[in-house]
């Protein structure tokens, strides 16, 4: 069988996105069997003569497939794969060898250097389309896994009734966040803010109206936090917003504005115009020297504590230097 007859077994649908393909080989014939049997339409084909090449490719493109010889200039095909297994950086990749020599558990030390497939040189080009075909579909399975995951993990990490992140993300940030302004000495702010009266909303007009109470402050909260803050729903109508690079004589600037914009909006409950308040604890850190995340959070919780004490409706901080 000749290569365009090889080719044209290999059809797949018109819609079929192009797949990355990395081959690795300094043969020039080779090379030139792929560049011919692969369809441009479902392939992107990158070529490499060494290793060093191919890993710096491999970094470029991340290929889905790598087709590689065994014997190459600098270092071997299976080291090639221990190198790309090495990174966890990237999804997978399916990574086939070919060699011309017949070495004594070729298969076996392929496998365990992490390769997917071994095929011996010359190959035919029925079977290469087929093992590539397979590699095609194994890496398709994997990517429909990636995507699963990332879903069940957003859902994991996200508040069902605001879209908000929930704590378990928010400590995850945070923690991230402290480590940063430890390293670099920047400030940071840990607020809770909680709506006062929402009991009251409930019991008066539904939970209907409730929700509509707590997505409303979700928005604003989403609305006035810059990208490189974070903030989220705790549980209830208690919300958490972390905040970093804002001086001490700034950040209750900074968090009045949230309540401000809020307290000015209206609520049609019932034919009447209902406003609702908010009260705001913070506690927080200029140096960068709070490692404990839950530390910060027990401390914004007492001047929340004290702020509802005083009246609600306004912010009460603890500087913690």
């Amino acid at each position: 069988m000749n290569a365009l007859e090889a080719k044209s077994r290999l059809e797949v649908p018109e819609r079929t996105p192009r797949l990355e393909v990395l081959v690795v080989d300094d043969s020039p014939v080779c090379r030139k069997i792929f560049e011919q049997i692969l369809p441009q339409d479902t392939y992107e084909v990158s070529y490499a003569c060494t290793g060093g090449e191919a890993m710096q490719l491999f970094a470029e493109k991340s290929p889905s497939i790598v087709i590689t010889d065994w014997i190459m200039p600098d270092f071997s095909g299976l080291e090639l794969c221990r190198r790309i297994r090495a990174d966890k950086t990237k999804s997978y990749t399916y990574v086939m060898v070919m060699t011309s020599n017949q070495q004594e558990n070729g298969v076996v030390d392929a496998m365990e250097a992490g390769a997917d497939d071994f095929l011996m040189k010359p190959f035919n080009l029925n079977e290469m389309l087929a093992r590539i075909g397979g590699g095609r579909r194994i890496i398709e399975l994997h990517r429909k896994l990636e995507d699963k995951s990332a879903e069940l993990e957003e859902v994991a990490s996200t508040d069902a009734l605001t879209g908000l992140p929930n704590r378990r993300a928010i400590e995850e940030w945070a923690n991230k966040q402290l480590r940063g302004a430890k390293r670099h000495g920047f400030p940071l702010w840990v607020v809770l803010g909680d709506l006062d009266c929402f009991k009251e909303i409930n019991d008066t007009f539904g939970h209907e109206a409730g929700d509509t109470v707590l997505r409303t402050f979700a928005d604003t909260l989403r609305r006035l936090t810059r990208i490189s803050d974070m903030c989220g729903r705790l549980f209830g109508d208690e919300f958490l917003i972390v905040i970093s690079h804002v001086s001490a004589t700034n950040i209750e600037v900074a968090i009045n504005r949230f309540r401000e914009l809020f307290g000015s909006l209206s609520f049609p409950f019932a034919g009447q115009s209902v406003k609702v308040s908010a009260t705001f604890g913070v506690a927080g850190c200029e140096s960068g020297e709070i490692k404990d995340f839950n530390l910060l959070v027990r401390k914004a919780d007492k001047m929340l504590y004290e702020a509802k004490r005083a009246g609600r409706n306004c912010v009460f901080i603890a500087k913690m230097d």
